[in-house]
């Protein structure tokens, strides 16, 4: 029998965690994993989950409108709050249960309490201590909200799924990807909607023409754009609702503020400073290529080492390092054409290198784009158009970048991303045949270089 209470003690039981519970279990290990808040983590609790239900909730606004030029009459329809917010709660019990169902299946002991790392084989949990050859974090992140006067007047996206009254008036700060899709749903519920951000265009990091089509379809969803707007304080007034103040500007009267400002590493009180661990300077933990901390008996992955904050992307790499503790093998992880999508009004989509990461890397691009109206608007009359754009590498003809803005985008760039992982080249595109009519057809008949 090992000297441990455990082979394996993961604290944190978010996707990358339960993930890597689960394997480790199946694969004979005695493991245990303390989480002392959200079963399943932050996806399935308060992001991507309760997130998609939200935005299918504030779309149909649209569809009613859109129904009428297909020939239904439909009475004026109503928004309800309360049955959105508690039906959601219901059903992320559910999937808070399967979780929980799934860890002790697999033979896996679960604390509902924090852990706290004591040593290097020692795990502290409440008044108990447990022994462990290897400790797993995959604690995630945590909403940060900056230091101004009245920060405690703002919500996160952990309180917005369950607010008790609707706001009819809210502003949305930060410029990712969170923000802009809680501006677009709020507005599609019925809300008036700001979003605030502190630079000139907000989606930093993707494509530029595509943020900038982004921004005009936003802007016709009815969202009040403020760009290189910063929010210096907020003042609650005696009516309840909040003045936020700028650096410029006059001040808004919301009712509720939002900041989705970026997220840090959830390490606070974990020991690991007194331990030893390396850290960067964001806070995220130092580890190799193996997600091994310099203390070799502890391991981190996920949110907390800042890889992409993306499920798959946890899932991924718990499934590589299970697999390292079964073989000893590296755990090999392709970092690279993730494909993601921003659940905005309309969708995006994206997969590879942006245009300008493409020319930054010296690379000769020739540009494939297609802009159009979706074929459901020609009968709606709804004023939204659809962009599609390739960028390809002049030399070789190796596709490089897919990107959509659009209905569906994610559904449809998951595809081309498993075309892009295999290497496809322009030609490839081209050579298949298109699924007619579709939008998707559009990204195997470009044929026409803008560039």
């Amino acid at each position: 029998m090992s000297e441990y209470d455990f082979d394996l003690f993961v604290i944190g039981a978010g996707s990358g965690g339960v993930r890597a519970s689960r394997m480790a279990a199946t694969a004979g290990m005695r493991v245990a994993v303390a989480e002392d808040r959200y079963m399943g983590g932050t996806c399935v609790n308060v992001g991507c989950v309760p997130k998609k239900l939200f935005v299918y909730a504030s779309a149909f606004s649209e569809d009613f409108e859109d129904s009428v030029g297909f020939g239904w009459q439909p009475g004026k329809p109503s928004f309800d709050w309360a049955t959105l917010r508690d039906n959601n709660a219901v059903e992320i019990g559910r999937l808070n249960g399967i979780y929980r169902n799934l860890l002790a299946n697999s033979g896996v002991q679960t604390f509902d309490a924090r852990a706290r790392l004591t040593g290097p084989h020692t795990v502290a949990v409440g008044d108990q201590q447990f022994s462990a050859e290897r400790i797993l974090v995959a604690t995630g992140s945590w909403p940060f909200v900056p230091e101004i006067p009245g920060r405690e007047y703002a919500i996160t996206s952990n309180e917005i799924f369950s607010l008790q009254s609707f706001p009819q008036r809210i502003l949305v700060v930060g410029g990712g990807y969170i923000a802009v899709e809680f501006a677009g749903i709020f507005a599609g519920l019925g809300a008036e909607t700001h979003l605030s951000y502190r630079r000139e265009l907000f989606l930093r990091g993707f494509d530029r023409e595509i943020r900038e089509f982004a921004r005009g379809e936003i802007g016709k969803k009815g969202v009040c754009l403020h760009f290189n707007h910063q929010v210096t304080s907020i003042e609650k007034q005696d009516d309840g609702s909040l003045l936020v103040h700028s650096g410029d500007g006059a001040p808004l009267n919301v009712d509720a503020v939002l900041f989705a400002t970026g997220r840090r590493p959830n390490t606070a009180e974990l020991g690991l400073g007194e331990l030893g661990v390396v850290m960067h300077r964001d806070g995220t933990i130092s580890v190799d290529d193996n997600f091994c901390t310099n203390v070799r008996s502890v391991y981190a992955l996920g949110d907390v080492t800042g890889e992409p904050q993306l499920t798959p992307v946890a899932l991924a790499e718990a499934m590589a390092l299970v697999k390292h503790f079964q073989t000893g093998e590296t755990a090999e992880i392709d970092y690279n054409n993730i494909p993601t999508a921003v659940f905005c009004q309309p969708n995006i989509g994206t997969v590879g290198l942006s245009e300008e990461e493409a020319r930054d890397s010296g690379l000769q691009v020739t540009i494939f784009k297609s802009e159009f109206r979706p074929m459901r608007h020609t009968v709606s009359g709804r004023d939204e158009r659809t962009l599609m754009k390739l960028v390809v590498d002049s030399s070789t003809d190796r596709v490089l970048g897919a990107h959509m803005v659009g209905p569906d985008a994610g559904e449809i760039i998951q595809g081309i991303a498993v075309a892009l992982k295999a290497g496809a080249t322009k030609a490839t595109f081209d050579q298949t045949i298109g699924i007619h009519p579709t939008a998707a057809e559009e990204f195997v008949t470009m044929r026409t270089p803008s560039t």
